[in-house]
């Protein structure tokens, strides 16, 4: 117990230190990163995706998911934003309503705005400027594999293609390899952040483990101290509200809500908890704790060895993790220490990517031991991307129910390599029953 409470006080410290360096309830780096983004790797995942242009179409109400990524979150009328390559590097253009257009162009994200008067379509436009070009290969956000770049509708693909005409309308592809090249790959400024909030993350996860009070306290009570600080410190949920955080003392449950399960003695607590700060970035970390049973001083053998069983699961996907790595070998990594350790199998991934969402575009970390329907999977790792990735270990309960430590870390790929955006769990948290 001593060591346990001299680590937790070594990462508030460390949090503090770290975490203190970014004000959560301030203003926003987005819009200086945004354009970063825009400048740095935009080309490079055009590039990468033999893309010569790339058009988004935003609106009001129903907008695409990528439209703050590129300028285009406060559209109402109906916007056409244009990045294309030239002799000259990348260049972007935006057809936007008049109305909109002078905010727009102050914001400094297009080389150039355009304003489209009322009653004129933007579209018609940006079509007119694209027949003016040697365009071979245009990208538009429809896709049936990534929901980040699926955002343009049927009407407006309809329209777009009218107004295009037919032979450019052929030239029309899929956004999805130029957004995953685009979307996987964060800057050093981004993973700062994330890191700053991955601190935050696991601190309150210990902290709400303090309260714990066996016999007395639910799954939901502890989720709902960490909703307090959350409120507190001016983030919101990294996922579904209703699902985050997932406190669960007993079954497996999944994906779901805390209930109001009592913690006894005995009980192995997983709390699967995300945050996301500056309402743009996400973390994903799990913390495991064990409820000492009156006699105990530590946990019992068994509990003890499923846990090194899953650490050391998650520790060989991290030495895994590097450049050129497909998904699919992280995933079997892991898994092939699971079928030594002779853990039950489990139907998860061992990761994926996290960012702007808790399941972000980038490679899928699964599909060995079963079939997989992620293509994402076969996809090398490359610098600059985030994962948070689990280390699995799978039982019998005695009243036949199954449960399983899956101690979930979060981790950036380096150049030859890959590190721990904070230090790993190594202990299951002890709890004494009072």
């Amino acid at each position: 117990m001593k060591r346990f409470l001299l680590l937790a006080l070594m990462v508030m410290i460390s949090s503090a230190n770290a975490a203190g360096q970014y004000d959560f309830k301030g203003p926003s780096p987005w819009p200086e990163i945004r354009k970063q983004r825009i400048a740095q790797l935009l080309p490079q995942a055009m590039q990468a995706a033999n893309i010569d242009a790339w058009i988004v179409i935003c609106r009001e109400n129903d907008n695409d998911p990528l439209a703050d990524h590129v300028g285009g979150e406060n559209a109402g009328g109906e916007a056409s934003l244009l990045f294309y390559i030239s002799d000259k590097g990348l260049q972007s253009v935006a057809f936007s309503p008049e109305s909109e257009s002078t905010a727009l162009s102050e914001a400094g994200i297009h080389d150039k705005v355009i304003a489209v008067k009322k009653g004129e379509s933007s579209m018609k436009q940006a079509a007119a400027f694209i027949k003016q070009q040697q365009f071979q290969r245009i990208a538009v956000n429809n896709s049936d594999k990534n929901a980040q770049a699926d955002g343009l509708s049927f009407s407006q693909r309809m329209r777009l293609q009218q107004a295009l005409g037919q032979s450019l309308s052929d030239k029309l592809v899929s956004s999805e390899e130029l957004v995953y090249e685009w979307l996987s790959i964060k800057l050093p400024a981004e993973i700062d952040i994330m890191t700053a909030a991955a601190e935050l993350t696991a601190q309150w996860q210990l902290e709400a483990y303090q309260q714990v009070i066996p016999g007395k306290t639910t799954d939901a009570e502890v989720a709902a101290l960490l909703k307090q600080k959350m409120q507190q410190h001016g983030v919101s949920d990294g996922w579904a509200p209703d699902q985050n955080p997932n406190v669960n003392s007993g079954v497996d449950r999944g994906h779901s809500h805390a209930t109001d399960k009592v913690i006894m003695p005995g009980d192995v607590i997983q709390t699967d908890f995300g945050i996301r700060v500056y309402d743009r970035w996400v973390t994903d970390i799990q913390r495991f704790a064990y409820v000492l049973r009156a006699d105990e001083t530590a946990p019992p053998a068994d509990i003890a060895s499923y846990w090194q069983h899953a650490k050391a699961g998650g520790y060989q996907a991290f030495k895994t993790m590097k450049p050129g790595v497909k998904g699919v070998e992280v995933d079997a990594a892991q898994k092939d220490l699971m079928v030594l350790a002779k853990s039950l199998p489990v139907i998860w991934s061992t990761g994926h990517p996290v960012g702007y969402v808790a399941h972000d575009t980038g490679p899928n970390l699964g599909g060995s031991h079963s079939p997989s329907s992620r293509p994402a999977a076969q996809k090398k790792l490359k610098q600059g991307m985030v994962f948070a990735f689990d280390g699995f270990h799978s039982w019998h309960l005695e009243d036949g129910g199954v449960k399983t430590i899956s101690v979930e870390e979060m981790v950036e790929i380096t150049e030859d390599g890959a590190r721990y955006l904070i230090p790993r769990q190594q202990d299951l948290v002890l709890i004494k029953s009072k």
